[in-house]
Parts: structure tokens; sequence; C-alpha cells
């Protein structure tokens, strides 16, 4: 008894959670929120598990609710660069290989115990084109992960290793907190003692 109330307690705060998401940029019904709800599935993943691995068909996207994912590429001498990460209400996936549907290029694991919700590409398509509110919401989400990547491309391109760590804990605090050194200089392009250095001068 006590664990199904702690169970629906923790699935209304869930949903309420996607539905305040939501809200930041469109107005739902009560209706059109539990037909929303019907196109999501909740999952969770335990520490350095993968959603993804490079090869693996790629279906879904992923709102994180709860914890830390990121996406890396390892190369050749199998160096890990990692290209984002997710913490609570943000969206991730290997959006190339969703969209075209191709093998996956990347790795997608949880930094740590992460909770998400996952829509596939078909339920997201039918969604959109059911509600046009919906498709309004994902089209601004777009538009805001592309401006988040063309910013970091040209912080990459043009900004030093001070600046690109500075602009990082400025945006995103919360991230280091959760990630560990090793990812973050992954991350930011840097080695772990270019980072500790930078941290040092920062506390």
């Amino acid at each position: 008894m006590v664990y199904t109330y702690l169970y629906n307690a923790f699935k209304c705060a869930t949903m309420q959670f996607l539905r305040d998401h939501f809200e930041k940029l469109i107005t739902l019904t009560d209706k059109e929120f539990q037909y929303i709800l019907q196109f999501f599935r909740s999952r969770r993943i335990m520490k350095k598990q993968f959603l993804l691995q490079e090869g693996d068909p790629v279906t879904q996207e992923y709102f994180v609710v709860k914890g830390c994912l990121k996406s890396y590429v390892l190369d050749s001498e199998d160096r890990s660069h990692i290209m984002q990460f997710a913490l609570p209400d943000w969206w991730i996936s290997d959006y190339q290989a969703l969209v075209t549907q191709s093998p996956s290029s990347m790795f997608l694991e949880a930094v740590v115990p992460t909770q998400v919700l996952c829509i596939t590409r078909e339920d997201k398509e039918r969604l959109c084109a059911e509600m046009h509110k919906m498709e309004h919401f994902f089209r601004i989400k777009n538009a805001y992960g592309y401006i988040g990547l063309q910013r970091r491309i040209l912080s990459m391109l043009t900004g030093s290793a001070k600046e690109r760590y500075e602009q990082l804990l400025q945006q995103y605090p919360d991230l280091f907190q959760v990630v560990p050194k090793q990812d973050l200089a992954a991350f930011l392009g840097v080695s772990r003692e270019t980072l500790s250095r930078l941290y040092s001068k920062n506390k």
C-alpha cells in the first residue's frame, strides 16, 4: 500500500514536470495533456548504462526528468569527445540518425541514475500532425537547440579554454555538481590537468 502511494506520487510529479515544461511555451487543457501523455513512456537508467551505442537503430528521443545523460563519440584512439550533456528539462537523442533513420554514430550514456520520458519518431510526428500546439512547441525547441549548438561551435572555434570554462560555469552551474571532471574536460576540449587549473583559479 505504501509502495503504491509512493509510486503514484512519483508518477504525478513526473507528469507535472513534463506539463510544466510544455507550458513554458504553450498552454494545455487537462484533456489535451492527458492525450499527450499516451505518447510517452517512462524509463529509468542506471549510472553508466547506455540508451544508445554506436551502430544502434535510433527510434526515440528522450526528455530528462531526473539525473544526467551524455552523448559522445570515440575517435580512432578510443578517446571520448562529448557532444552534449542533458540535465532535467532537456531533450536528447542522436538526431541525425533519428531523422535520417540511419544507425547511431554516437553513444548516449547515463552519468548518474537517470529517469527519462521517451517518445518515438512516429508518435512525435503523429502528435504534431494532430495538435498544432505541439508542432509549435517542438518547432521552437528545435530552434533553441540549433542556437545552442551554434554557440557551442563558435565557442570551440574562437574561445580560449578559460573562456569556454567560464561560459559553461555561468550557463550551466549544475553540471559542475553532477558531471565528473574527466567528462567536463572532454566536453570543453581540454586536458584534465587544464580543467583542474581552471577550477582552482575560480574557487
